[in-house]
């Protein structure tokens, strides 16, 4: 088959639509789980002992299954449980928030647990209570290096929501996918696809680049 790009060109405006719902999805859920992976790192790295076995519990849940079967069991079996209709579009987004979570979790704890004890015994020192010395000093910190992994998780999830073609999502392969069924041109449809993905994780990889630069975060 000669490749015709004829049929890229016909195939952007489509693969366009879809892109700007794959990224919608992944914004979206990649900020719903930074605050669960706010929450649930915190609670790993300084909370009691309750706190820290049932964060644990989730991180190591959602860590230890794929999350296609997340999605799925949020979209197809959660409504068996309880008297609720989940739209496509909900599912997806829940599930990258609650998948990105555990792992913006980790990140967050890594963070946390990486700033010398110094400035929480600075902060003690100067009468701070142990909550503010948390979010005043201790935070701001582990935040400024916890970015390089918040933009590559954010990276990680714009791929992952190519696996919600299983529920239908009209996200970026989805509408590929649909273009192949009508034109039968996957050589030509599948290789725009990629290149899309391509050009947006690139670009996003530059503005990281850029951004530790000039925040100096080594």
């Amino acid at each position: 088959m000669n490749f015709d790009f004829t049929y890229v060109w016909q195939a952007i405006p489509i693969l366009l639509q879809g892109l700007k719902l794959t990224l919608f999805i992944s914004l979206v859920g990649l900020c719903g789980g930074f605050f669960i992976g706010l929450i649930a790192g915190i609670a790993r790295a300084l909370g009691g002992r309750i706190s820290k076995t049932i964060s644990l519990i989730f991180v190591e849940l959602i860590r230890g299954t794929p999350i296609m079967v997340q999605v799925m069991f949020i979209y197809f079996a959660l409504p068996l449980l309880l008297p609720i209709r989940i739209e496509p579009i909900t599912a997806a987004v829940v599930t990258i928030m609650i998948n990105s979570g555990a792992y913006i979790a980790e990140i967050t704890r890594g963070a946390i647990l990486s700033i010398n004890k110094g400035f929480k015994e600075a902060g003690l020192a100067m009468g701070l209570s142990s909550r503010a010395t948390l979010w005043h000093i201790i935070m701001p910190l582990a935040l400024r290096r916890m970015i390089p992994a918040l933009g590559n998780q954010w990276i990680i999830s714009i791929k992952d929501t190519s696996l919600f073609i299983v529920i239908g999502v009209a996200e970026l392969t989805r509408e590929g996918q649909e273009i192949i069924a009508g034109n039968f041109r996957a050589l030509e449809v599948w290789t725009a696809v990629a290149a899309l993905y391509l050009v947006v994780t690139l670009c996003l990889s530059f503005l990281l680049k850029v951004l530790e630069k000039r925040m100096h975060i080594l």
